[in-house]
């Protein structure tokens, strides 16, 4: 039996089926938020220099 389906379709297929994979392992492996220890959602940072950047050497 020959597949019937176009080549476009069967990648983007695919493509969906491994990106739903990824996103599936990485929920499986993460850890819950600790609301206590976030920072808040409007944060524009932590306040603490950078120390391991390439930028942070000049």
């Amino acid at each position: 039996m020959k597949n019937t389906l176009p080549s476009r379709p069967r990648v983007a297929h695919l493509t969906l089926a491994l990106l739903a994979i990824i996103l599936l392992v990485d929920h499986a492996q993460s850890r819950p938020i600790n609301p206590y220890q976030a920072p808040a959602p409007v944060a524009l940072g932590s306040g603490q220099a950078p120390t391991a950047a390439h930028c942070t050497a000049f």
